[in-house]
């Protein structure tokens, strides 16, 4: 079997290991700092480590074996089996094995007999109860590291989740959004031939965009605005003359950079629901900079599909809000809501 160590793990035994070793080391210092004797801080050194080595044991025993070993993998009898033995054998070495008339013999007389004696059994039963003290500690800081390994792996998993959903994003462009440009284009051709030429102009540099310029967690604020331009310009195409569009990106800065494709959702969902065959239908996109503050308004006639109707993203408005949530968190601003005339509304703003 072999044994995988992480370098978190590296580093929680690293600290255990440091946390022991300054404890055996300060009367050492103590020592060195008082007389400034290198044989007297060894001296302080090598009696401390003789009384609090097998303490040292008892903790390391608990830490590298019997709770990642027992208690952690479903064998609990481990653990408490291990410290019970430990236990029993302190009591055994303690109370049985120990000849108290050695121990008392070269006293003067009985009363410091007695008084030695029960000396001797309190700290036996503090250095009992230490060891018990111990194993709780070993296996307090084990669940204190397993939590936070916990946290550290549920939000990696998030993150991992949160990059997988973007890259489907970045990745695809709705089928059934493809198939009718290019069918617009196809019909288009037959009339204005110039303008099928730059809807396929526009086409490819929308695709080009998604394929290989959003491959990073940021993208230039310029190039996203020349996106959504070009995809709102092959949206009309699908629109007719009882349809209103209008598409207002002011100039941007250079230097702002935002996530890509953030908005994309949000225009297709306002051509899906918002554009009737037969009714008159509006549909309104505006972006804002103020200095590095972004803001996004985009409006459309409330003309909801139903549930067959599948030409919308497969995203849709509340992953794009929780892409937001994770990319800007405290950063950013959502409204949506359904005015008297029945249009709905998504406000956002953005610290850039």
């Amino acid at each position: 079997m072999k044994l995988k160590i992480n370098r978190q793990e590296i580093i929680f035994y690293g600290l255990q290991v440091a946390a022991w070793l300054v404890f055996l080391m300060v009367p050492a210092i103590s020592a060195f700092i008082t007389t400034h004797s290198w044989t007297d801080s060894l001296r302080a050194f090598d009696y401390n480590a003789r009384i609090h080595w097998i303490s040292a044991a008892i903790y390391f025993v608990n830490s590298l074996i019997l709770i990642p070993f027992g208690y952690y993998r479903n064998r609990q009898w481990l653990f408490w089996g291990g410290n019970a033995l430990i236990l029993a054998y302190q009591v055994y070495i303690f109370f049985f094995l120990f000849d108290s008339e050695a121990f008392t013999r070269h006293l003067p007389d009985e009363h410091y007999r007695q008084y030695a004696l029960s000396s001797y059994y309190a700290s036996s039963f503090v250095a009992i109860f230490m060891s018990a003290l111990l194993a709780g500690i070993a296996l307090l800081a084990h669940h204190v590291y397993r939590s936070q390994a916990i946290k550290r792996q549920l939000k990696e998993e998030k993150q991992k989740r949160t990059e997988a959903e973007l890259e489907w994003l970045k990745n695809q462009l709705n089928p059934h959004f493809l198939f009718n440009t290019l069918n617009n284009i196809s019909s288009l051709i037959q009339i204005n031939a110039d303008k099928a030429q730059d809807a396929i102009a526009q086409l490819s540099d929308l695709l080009r965009y998604a394929m290989y310029e959003t491959r990073h967690e940021t993208v230039p604020l310029q190039g996203e605005v020349e996106f959504m331009k070009n995809y709102v310009e092959l949206m009309k195409l699908r629109c007719n003359n009882k349809a209103t569009v209008n598409c207002h990106l002011s100039s941007v800065n250079s230097q702002l950079n935002i996530a890509p494709l953030l908005f994309i959702s949000l225009i297709e969902n306002a051509f899906k629901h918002g554009v009737s065959s037969n009714r008159d239908s509006m549909v309104s996109i505006q972006l804002e900079i103020d200095h590095d503050k972004l803001a996004f308004t985009c409006q459309n006639t409330n003309y909801p599909k139903d549930e067959q109707n599948r030409s919308g993203s497969g995203i849709g408005i509340e992953n794009t809000r929780r892409r937001m949530e994770l990319l800007y968190h405290d950063r950013y601003t959502w409204q949506q809501s359904i005015d008297k005339n029945n249009i709905y509304i998504v406000q956002i703003t953005i610290q850039l």
